[in-house]
């Protein structure tokens, strides 16, 4: 079998996972209010990332520091409001990743996530549960009641990835978007850091 043919497998292996989970979803909670979108380009860990609505309008978008030791982004609305920081600290051997809501909230988010593939995660402070592929980000947010906050979902588009983020509680959608902005963030600072040192092996 030829490497295109095993990209394609790949590929199709992928989509059905997320459609799986997609599926389960709204056979276990129904449909979602509404649809948020993100996708994920990891050739750029910096770049800006944009959140849209259905109608392809941007609803949220980043605004990173130029220094990236402490990785500081700031999350805002089309009108420049601030809605959330995002910042890592290193702990031990691992990366811990505060959310800051603008009204104060706060709760963390640790690179440990990555050693859980199909699983529960507690997010910290916050009281949910992420239940599924966190490094996919094909996962539910469950509250501390049981009940959906949101389901994150795969879809692959060309060489980018999309993501479709089903929102079950509107009034958390700016906690959801900071989540997976910042899963995102973590998801592309590993794979930058898994070809850095690929390059330095070769080398």
């Amino acid at each position: 079998m030829g490497i295109l043919s095993k990209l394609m497998e790949l590929g199709e292996s992928v989509n059905d996972a997320a459609d799986q989970i997609s599926s389960s979803t709204i056979e276990d909670y129904g449909d979602p209010a509404y649809y948020l979108f993100t996708a994920l380009d990891l050739r750029d860990m910096h770049q800006k990332i944009n959140i849209t609505d259905e109608q392809d309008n941007v609803k949220y978008y980043t605004k990173s520091s130029i220094i990236q030791i402490k990785g500081k982004t700031e999350i805002m609305d089309p009108q420049g409001n601030i809605i959330a920081f995002l910042e890592k600290k290193p702990i031990s051997l691992h990366e811990i990743h505060y959310i800051t809501m603008a009204d104060g909230r706060k709760f963390t988010l640790s690179n440990e996530l990555f050693h859980i593939v199909e699983d529960i995660t507690n997010i910290e402070g916050l009281g949910w549960q992420i239940r599924g592929n966190v490094l996919g980000l094909n996962f539910n947010l469950v509250d501390e009641f049981e009940h959906p906050v949101a389901s994150i979902g795969k879809k692959m588009i060309s060489i980018h990835d999309r993501y479709s983020i089903g929102i079950y509680q509107p009034e958390y959608e700016d906690v959801v978007v900071a989540i997976v902005i910042q899963l995102e963030k973590m998801i592309k600072a590993r794979e930058e850091n898994k070809s850095s040192s690929f390059g330095s092996d070769s080398n």
